[in-house]
C-alpha cells in the first residue's frame, strides 16, 4: 500500500484528500504546514507527498526545496494560484505535478497514480535489470540509481525520468514536445523553459559525460549512443 503524505493548512482540505486517497487504495498521513512535513520526510518514507504552496510555518515552495536535499520522493505541489511563475517555480524545485485550487479530488487521485505507475512504486513493480554503461557513466534505471566515475550523482526525480527516457531512446532525435508530453505528460501546465532548466541540471549532474546530451537546434536533444562497456 503506497504511502501518501497530504500537506496542506486547510483541515477541510487534509480531511477530503485523506478520504479519497484512503478510497483510492493509498495510506494517506497528515502535516499542516511544511516544517512538519519536512521532518515527517525525514523520519519516515512516503511514495508521494501533495504540497500545498501559501503555508504558515514554512511555505511549500521551502518545504520542498528542503525534501530535495535528501528525497526523490514525487511531490504535486497544490495552490489557488496559477501564474506560470509558480508553476516554473515548482517545477525547478523538483515538484513533479501542479494543481491547482479548486482541484476535483478525483482528478487529483488519479495524478499520483500517474506518478506513482512512473516512479515505480505502485504495485512495487520496475524495470528489470536495466542498466546502461558508457566509459564511467553507470545508469541502473531499474534501481533508479546514477553514478559518475563511481560516484552517486544525486538527482531530482524529473532528472532521473528525462535522463532515463533519453537513454531508452539513444541516438534518436527527440523533439521538446515529445520528451515534455513523454517525460511530464500530456496535460504538462508549464512550458520550454521548465524543459530547458532540467536539462541544464543534468548536465551538470553528468559532469564530464554532459556532452552525451546533444542540443539539436529547432528540434531539441538527443543523447549519443555511445559505445556500452
Amino acid at each position: 500500500m503506497a504511502r501518501i503524505l497530504i500537506v496542506d493548512d486547510e483541515p477541510q482540505i487534509r480531511d477530503i484528500v485523506c478520504k479519497y486517497a484512503a478510497f483510492s487504495g493509498y495510506r494517506a498521513e497528515e502535516a499542516e504546514n511544511g516544517m512538519i512535513a519536512v521532518e515527517k520526510c525525514r523520519r519516515e518514507r512516503f511514495d508521494a507527498v501533495i504540497m500545498d504552496i501559501m503555508m504558515p510555518e514554512l511555505d511549500g515552495f521551502s518545504a520542498v526545496r528542503e525534501i530535495r536535499k535528501f528525497s526523490s520522493v514525487p511531490i504535486i505541489m497544490l495552490s489557488a494560484r496559477s501564474e506560470d511563475y509558480d508553476k516554473i517555480s515548482g517545477f525547478e524545485l523538483g515538484a513533479d505535478d501542479y494543481v491547482e485550487k479548486p482541484f476535483s479530488p478525483k482528478i487529483l487521485m488519479l495524478r499520483v497514480a500517474a506518478i506513482l505507475k512512473r516512479s515505480g512504486a505502485s504495485d512495487g513493480i520496475g524495470d528489470s535489470a536495466e542498466i546502461y554503461r558508457i566509459d564511467g557513466l553507470c545508469v541502473d534505471i531499474s534501481a533508479r540509481i546514477v553514478t559518475v566515475d563511481g560516484v552517486r550523482a544525486e538527482m531530482s526525480p524529473k532528472e532521473y525520468d528525462l535522463l532515463f527516457f533519453m537513454i531508452r531512446n539513444r541516438g534518436l532525435a527527440l523533439s521538446r514536445e515529445k520528451l515534455i508530453t513523454s517525460v511530464w505528460g500530456y496535460d504538462y501546465y508549464g512550458d520550454d523553459r521548465t524543459l530547458d532548466t532540467h536539462i541544464k541540471l543534468l548536465r551538470r549532474s553528468l559532469g564530464r559525460y554532459s556532452d552525451l546530451i546533444v542540443t539539436l537546434r529547432g528540434v531539441g536533444y538527443r543523447f549519443e549512443a555511445g559505445k556500452q562497456s
